[in-house]
């Protein structure tokens, strides 16, 4: 494998310099959050840029000079080494004649150069990608043939799938390979894909630079009619991606088709645009621009184009590489899509280590109306499994019991059939394989309700069962039998069968022989109370499983948080945002400055939990409601660490409570300078959030302020994401739920004031200056 080598970054030089000169840990924070965000970020270009704001503190506090001073040296020195994700290098001899090579770990054996310098002795270097989803997509498949469809084939399946097409369009596309990160499902919703082409152009638009294409990529494909080509020999190689130049193979070909290239000139400027040799580029401009103009270009085409080819190295992406990943995306999605239940049984499977991933899939499947059982001792298998057209946890979810052990249960199961009570099961598994801290763990899980009648009473048993099963093995190695196995082996015999069918060796089944005799010890049926069992669940599950404390009021936080708390983790370091969740955990410190408290509080949502870090003014307001499962509604700040890690500052903190009504949503629109293209975005914006709210417009005008009620067909679900796009759209004050006819100049002040003025016409259905047409307007005042 070929090592990579991970060098210190402008923000985690002014940390490790902050570090070493004892500046507290939040100034120094502050300092490196000074330095933009982005891939290429340096030092020397903050500071020779005057409206940076670390230019700007460099120059006025005298603390930020003299760690920016110490970092910089830093900058750029190799932090430490890894392993690529997928090089991989090759010769025809041993590597060691070739190249250095070191041991990383136990076994992995890694070149001590880069993938460059690999290159660069003429190695051949290959990558080979390992995908979780490829596991994903086999598992799902077995399933399926076992159970569904014996004959499936997942390389035959239709690209052209409408259900599949339909559910990516809603944005459900969580579980799918990726188009599952919040902002692909807005992308997804705003595209509306309806062909592989669009799956393809999204893999390459989604990504730091060219996702400012997405709008324009989306508006044409609505509307085609919008396309103008500055050459019409463009149309041909800029249609099929709706006139947005996505991908390398496009420049390659407007190169050879404008600029004259041959095959072998287009591909050298396919990988100066893709490595960004900027020298490179800079030696085939002229020989381009010689080329367009002989073929007839104007000048300002000329311009346009190569602007286009130096932009490039930003965002163009390879076609067949994104259509790789195309692929394995709607492979996924049709899965979903067409066998949910299976899909999500073999994708929760395979995240089990990932403690945050299984109960956010979980709450996924729960939305898509999949129940998702616990683990039951007599139905579960190793991975989670279809029973009856919902998912039962598998035994490999729970805690504490290792795949050993899972793997003897299911062993005597196999041999003796079903388990019958907690002293059946301890005579037939080996007991020092499964422990007591294994059984211990069942139970609590809630794994062997079918066998008991209450998981405390199993608890408080589960030492005499385990050393009655001990002397039952130890009586039975030494040959020894009970009066009742004596009893049932004459029975059997007397009835035709067979002594040891019926009998108490170890292929046997005890349950037999104590059909008449009873358990050995009664089994208390006196519970756990309903909190405590969830309490337990959580411990050996990580998740609520047969209930959930938030589950009744999931809708309402999908309404009224800004982002779930599984989402927080792509939000940019600084976001200010609103999540709603249940307090899990507070743990007080007091501060070493002030002696004042603060408080490490965990807030948990359905799909995943963060930590908080609750500095003394806001917990000495808030202390009262931080308190374990108290439901809190939190406004805070997202703070992301170098490493990756994600918490949240809170700023404010208050008590959640539901909004039981639906108020309108109301918008609020000058319709003096309403441009038309806006009726186009808002209907397309209303028609992805189906529901039940009501959506009434508030349209400003020189006569005055009219209401307009927009149709059944426009009614949606009041969700963050809506509220966020429509702010988007018409500004920040010109959306809120209620009566929109409070803020009188909200429309007038709000971004709408720096639109282009509309023709005063009203288009697809959706009515403008109080006039209804096609019946979607219900009433105006």
């Amino acid at each position: 494998q070929i090592a990579t080598f991970g060098t210190i970054k402008a923000r985690q030089a002014i940390r490790d310099a902050a570090r070493v000169m004892d500046v507290p840990y939040s100034v120094a924070d502050r300092m490196a959050k000074l330095v933009p965000e982005g891939l290429d970020v340096t030092l020397e270009a903050c500071l020779a840029d005057p409206k940076c704001e670390l230019r700007q503190a460099y120059d006025t506090d005298e603390l930020v000079r003299q760690v920016v001073d110490v970092a910089r040296p830093l900058e750029g020195l190799i932090r430490q080494d890894s392993i690529h994700a997928a090089g991989v290098v090759i010769s025809k001899g041993p590597l060691t004649d070739h190249l250095p090579i070191m041991q990383k770990g136990d076994a992995e054996v890694v070149t001590q150069v880069s993938m460059t310098d690999v290159e660069k002795l003429g190695l051949l270097k290959m990558d080979f990608l390992g995908l979780r989803n490829l596991d994903v997509i086999e598992s799902a498949v077995r399933i399926i043939r076992e159970g569904v469809c014996p004959d499936f084939d997942i390389e035959r399946i239709p690209l052209d799938d409408a259900t599949t097409y339909r559910m990516l369009a809603r944005g459900d596309s969580e579980g799918v390979f990726q188009f599952e990160s919040a902002g692909m499902r807005d992308a997804l919703r705003e595209i509306q894909p309806t062909k592989f082409d669009d799956l393809i152009a999204l893999v390459a638009l989604y990504r730091p630079g060219p996702m400012e294409f997405i709008p324009e990529y989306a508006r044409n494909k609505r509307d085609p009619s919008r396309l103008k080509f500055q050459d019409p020999r463009l149309e041909p190689i800029l249609s099929p991606t709706y006139g947005v130049a996505i991908y390398q193979e496009q420049l390659m070909e407007i190169s050879k088709r404008i600029g004259g290239f041959t095959p072998s000139e287009a591909d050298d400027l396919r990988k100066a645009i893709g490595k960004k040799i900027k020298a490179r580029l800079e030696q085939l401009e002229p020989k381009f621009r010689a080329g367009a103009a002989a073929s007839g270009t104007a000048p300002e085409v000329i311009d346009y184009l190569w602007s286009l080819m130096e932009k490039a190295g930003d965002y163009s992406f390879n076609k067949s590489h994104a259509a790789c990943y195309a692929l394995i995306a709607f492979r996924t999605a049709y899965l979903k899509a067409n066998f949910p239940v299976q899909y999500m049984a073999a994708l929760i499977s395979s995240v089990m280590d990932t403690k945050d991933k299984v109960p956010f899939y979980v709450n996924v499947a729960n939305d898509m109306g999949i129940e998702v059982l616990p683990p039951d001792i007599n139905e579960s298998v190793l991975d989670f499994r279809v029973v009856e057209g919902r998912i039962r946890f598998g035994l490999n979810a729970v805690k504490n019991v290792g795949e050993t052990a899972i793997r003897n249960i299911l062993e005597a199961r196999e041999r003796g059939g079903p388990f019958t009570d907690l002293f059946d099961f301890c005579e037939r598994v080996d007991l020092n394989v499964v422990n007591a801290r294994a059984i211990e763990s069942l139970v609590k899980s809630g794994a062997m309700d079918s066998i008991g009648p209450s998981r405390r009473g199993m608890l408080l048993v589960l030492p005499q069962a385990m050393a009655h099963a001990k002397k039952v093995r130890q009586d039975a190695d030494r040959g020894q039998a009970s009066i009742f196995d004596l009893m049932v082996e004459d029975g059997a015999e007397a009835a035709g069968g067979s002594p040891r069918q019926a009998g108490s060796g170890k292929e046997g089944n005890p349950a037999v022989r104590r059909r008449n005799g009873g358990l050995p010890v009664e089994i208390p049926t006196e519970d756990f109370t309903k909190e405590e069992l969830l309490a337990l669940e959580k411990e050996t599950l990580g998740l609520y499983v047969s209930a959930h404390p938030l589950k009744g009021i999931r809708h309402h936080i999908r309404r009224e948080a800004g982002h779930l708390i599984s989402q927080l983790g792509e939000l940019p370091d600084g976001t200010i945002t609103t999540i709603v969740g249940m307090v899990s955990s507070v743990k007080r410190i007091t501060t070493k400055k002030s002696g004042e408290l603060m408080a490490f509080v965990t807030i948990e949502g359905l799909e995943g939990s963060v930590e908080m870090l609750c500095f003394p003014a806001v917990y000495q307001e808030a202390k009262d409601l931080l308190v374990e499962d108290k439901v809190v509604k939190v406004k805070g700040r997202v703070d992301r660490k170098e490493e990756g890690e994600t918490k949240f500052i809170p700023l404010a903190i208050e008590a959640f409570a539901p909004k039981t009504g639906l108020e309108p949503l109301s918008l609020r629109l000058d319709g003096d300078r309403l441009p038309a293209t806006i009726l186009d975005d808002l209907k397309h914006i209303l028609s992805r959030y189906p529901g039940p709210c009501a959506v009434d417009l508030y349209i400003r005008s020189s006569e005055g302020t009219r209401r307009l009620r927009l149709g059944d067909s426009f009614r949606v679900d009041p969700q963050a994401c809506l509220f966020a796009e429509l702010k988007e759209l018409l500004g920040e004050g010109c959306v809120c739920q209620g009566n929109g006819a409070s803020s009188e100049g909200a429309a007038r002040n709000g971004a709408m004031r720096n639109r282009v003025p509309g023709n005063g016409t009203a288009r697809n259905g959706l009515a403008r200056n109080g006039t209804a047409r096609n019946g979607l307007a219900q009433n105006g005042s």
